[in-house]
């Protein structure tokens, strides 16, 4: 099962230092789930997954709103486990802000990584923005959901794993 694992920079930089993800574990990491292929009314996969992808995204966007001193730019990190390593929490499986969430025992590791997927530098005034509006969006100003919307228009760009250490750069 293919799984989208939001990040920072800062604790990419940290994975890598490491080589696993979400140690001790266990780890929030989103994925093509029941909830998540009815809300999205398709049955292609890669269009699934990149819905996935999209909503991990926005949990990067909200890890970046938690912490101030992280660089502003989300972080995926696209990684294969096994089924029986990620699960649905049934408590949170029909939650709107939950959809395609699931728990992968862990930690993971890093070289089960395939791909990470980080913002341009040009998306950095977008995505501050949007950090900084996230908790007025998600009590519903229309405002706040258009400039969280201004990051979520940037595509997340794809990195190959052999490329973290050049991502990650002096954070080591």
């Amino acid at each position: 099962m293919r799984v989208y694992v939001p990040l920072t920079l800062s604790a990419l930089a940290e994975a890598h230092r490491t080589g696993e993800l979400g140690a001790p574990g266990p780890l929030t990491a989103y994925a093509v789930t029941p909830a998540l292929r009815e809300w999205y009314l398709s049955d292609d996969i890669e269009e699934l997954e990149y819905a996935a992808l999209n909503r991990a995204a926005l949990a990067s966007l909200r890890l970046l709103a938690a912490d101030a001193g992280a660089e502003r730019r989300r972080v995926v990190v696209a990684a294969d486990v096994s089924d029986g390593a990620a699960s649905v929490d049934p408590d949170r499986g029909l939650d709107p802000q939950a959809l395609g969430e699931v728990r992968v025992t862990g930690p993971l590791p890093l070289a089960k990584a395939a791909a990470v997927h980080v913002d341009a530098a040009e998306a950095e005034i977008d995505v501050t923005a949007a950090a900084g509006a996230l908790a007025a969006a998600d009590g519903g100003d229309d405002d706040a959901q258009f400039t969280v919307g201004g990051a979520e228009d940037h595509e997340l760009l794809w990195y190959a794993t052999q490329e973290i250490p050049n991502l990650v750069g002096a954070r080591r």
